[in-house]
């Protein structure tokens, strides 16, 4: 997954430009014929939210906005690649100009999802719940 941070444009609902979207597009199509993107999207503000926790025994739900963007997500990007390497060579791609970044550089952070073979204790039911919803191995 990469993910891509949030700021203060993204957070007051500010949408992107015209260009901006046409930028992202072709990179995007760059993904989608490489047939390594599975997922990405764009998040609402954190006003349109709500978190939900848990803490001294009862759900707590707090109403958006956040107050930190710098630890908010904006969006992103999932795709299927081979290594780690691979993943920073497409993030290397990103055309980070149309990226939200408040006056930060912008920059975006990757990490790879748990496979379900990285849990050798995994029940059998569960494994078989992957199999069969998610279509995982």
């Amino acid at each position: 997954m990469v993910i891509v941070k949030a700021d203060k444009k993204t957070e007051a609902g500010v949408m992107p430009t015209e260009q901006e979207l046409a930028t992202m597009g072709k990179y995007n199509q760059q993904l989608i014929d490489a047939g390594v993107l599975v997922d990405a999207a764009g998040l609402q503000r954190s006003s349109k939210g709500a978190r939900v926790g848990f803490k001294d025994g009862k759900v707590v739900v707090t109403d958006g906005p956040f107050a930190e963007t710098k630890e908010l997500i904006a969006g992103y990007w999932i795709i299927n690649v081979k290594s780690r390497a691979e993943a920073i060579e497409w993030a290397k791609k990103i055309p980070f100009q149309t990226l939200p970044n408040d006056g930060r550089e912008p920059e975006v952070e990757i990490r790879q999802f748990f496979e379900i073979e990285d849990f050798p204790n995994a029940p059998a039911e569960v494994v078989e719940q992957e199999k069969k919803h998610f279509g995982r191995k």
